[in-house]
């Protein structure tokens, strides 16, 4: 990784003229003798999308975005500011206005940059990242991808595909004298399709990536897979049934249903909730807050996945770490600012939508660990239930935890079987309460295929999930079937 500082460092000395003398004395200029800390975040941004619908290629983009936020601590206060025109003059006038909001003084006080450099991971060895391919490949997978799944059913009407990708070149400077850069590409396909019968339509939606070369897409074991998935979704969707409502046991298949517990449980974990007291799980760590069958982690070291990073927008080398251990909550997600006032240590969870937007506490990929039980004998268990195999949207308040997810796939459990398809299911209960109901883990732990986006104040940043089977006992199912009874 020493080698992508290098190569980000002069990435924006050579296009931009900022050399390491410029570094300093802007960050000298941030940083007055009251302030804590002061970091430069670079960023030069190349992001390009082509989509497909009706048969045809319609649309494609391609854009460069580059520019450098100011950020300035001092206790709990914090001023920022940024500019999309990386000039010396524009980042000293960008240095002076986040340290007047921060303090509301100047005095310069020197800083020595580059003495060290961070030590970070190598989870994306990407040669030729998924922008710089010709888009003649790109759109020939398009087309192929709509041939397959107009091949696979006569029932398919429409097929809309989309492919993104993004190359990220970043550098963070800091008044504590290091040193971090990244070059992160990243890569999203996916497809919907539109089936109809009998004047019944009905949508599937399947896709997948992540920091990866295209070559990954091209596999037939991925786009073929994700082609046959949106199909599948989309035929099953014309045959199932309204939705039972009341209460009931639920099953939650492995993979992408962990969106439930990133959305009710995950940003209630992060720092700045925690600090401000505001999350349902402030000031219980040590207490237990789930049933000992959970053990939720957040990693973002794992190689090529989307929600991972070599290091966070901070500059700080992202990990693995335990937020509930068999049950007990042992610590939050925290970025710099609210590790410290919480005395607490970073946790590589600094993250931002671009160089205009400060880092806060995020997800990478929050997933719950695998247990002991077999998938069949949790489906065996259930008398009478809900198997909830895809989620679409939902909705979740992080002050109590309280939550509303739309099933995009389910099925009814009768007598330890999984039966009729249903539609228009809705999970709705509190994450805190929903962990404690948690009676069976499956062996069978999946992570997500690369698809997820998350927000938090406006902000947007990539992530993963993940799940094994798991059973929760007595969770409220919202239906349409009871209501037109």
């Amino acid at each position: 990784m020493a080698q992508e500082i290098i190569r980000a460092e002069n990435f924006f000395d050579r296009r931009f003229g900022v050399t390491g003398h410029d570094v300093e004395k802007l960050l000298s200029q941030a940083l007055a003798r009251k302030a804590d800390y002061a970091d430069l975040y670079f960023e030069y941004r190349v992001n390009e999308g082509v989509s497909l619908e009706e048969g045809l290629v319609k649309q494609g983009s391609r854009s460069t975005s580059n520019g450098v936020g100011v950020r300035v601590l001092s206790e709990a206060k914090t001023g920022y500011a940024y500019t999309d025109d990386i000039t010396i003059d524009n980042l000293a006038l960008a240095a002076r206005t986040a340290q007047a909001i921060a303090q509301n003084r100047s005095a310069d006080v020197p800083v020595k940059v580059g003495g060290e450099r961070v030590a970070a991971h190598d989870l994306y060895p990407v040669k030729t990242p998924p922008t710089d391919v010709a888009l003649e490949k790109k759109t020939a997978l398009l087309y192929e991808i709509d041939r397959l799944a107009r091949s696979l059913d006569a029932r398919v009407k429409n097929v809309f595909v989309s492919f993104a990708s993004e190359e990220k070149i970043v550098l963070v400077a800091s008044s504590k004298g290091w040193l971090a850069g990244d070059i992160q590409p990243l890569g999203r396909l996916n497809v919907t399709v539109i089936a109809e019968e009998r004047g019944n339509r009905q949508v599937g939606t399947y896709g997948g990536g992540g920091r990866v070369a295209f070559d990954f897409f091209l596999d037939k074991n991925n786009y073929e897979r994700f082609t046959r998935e949106a199909v599948r979704q989309a035929i099953l969707n014309l045959e199932a049934e309204d939705a039972p409502a009341g209460t009931m046991d639920v099953v939650l298949g492995p993979g992408w249903p962990g969106i439930l517990l990133h959305e009710a449980i995950g940003h209630g974990l992060e720092g700045d909730f925690n600090r401000k007291k505001v999350s349902a799980f402030s000031e219980r760590i040590g207490q237990k807050v789930a049933s000992e069958l959970c053990t939720v982690v957040d990693d973002g070291t794992l190689p090529s996945r989307r929600g991972s990073l070599n290091l966070d927008d901070e500059g700080t080398p992202t990990q693995r770490t335990v937020l509930i251990d068999k049950g007990i909550l042992r610590g939050y997600l925290q970025d710099r600012l609210n590790a410290g006032l919480m005395k607490m240590a970073p946790t590589g969870n600094g993250r931002r939508e671009s160089y205009a937007h400060i880092p806060m506490p995020r997800m990478t990929n929050t997933f719950m660990l695998a247990g002991e039980s077999a998938p069949e004998d949790i489906i065996r268990s259930v008398k009478k239930g809900l198997y909830a195999v895809s989620f679409g949207g939902g909705q979740v308040d992080i002050t109590n935890g309280k939550f509303v997810f739309s099933a995009s796939e389910a099925y009814l459990i009768e007598d330890g079987r999984i039966g009729r398809p249903v539609k228009g299911a809705t999970l709705i209960g509190n994450g805190p309460d929903v962990l404690t109901r948690v009676s069976m883990v499956g062996h069978d732990l999946k992570l997500d295929e690369g698809v997820g986006t998350c927000g938090k104040d406006g902000q947007s940043v990539p992530v993963g999930v993940g799940l094994p089977t798991i059973r929760i006992d007595g969770l409220t199912v919202g239906g349409t079937a009871a209501e037109n009874k």
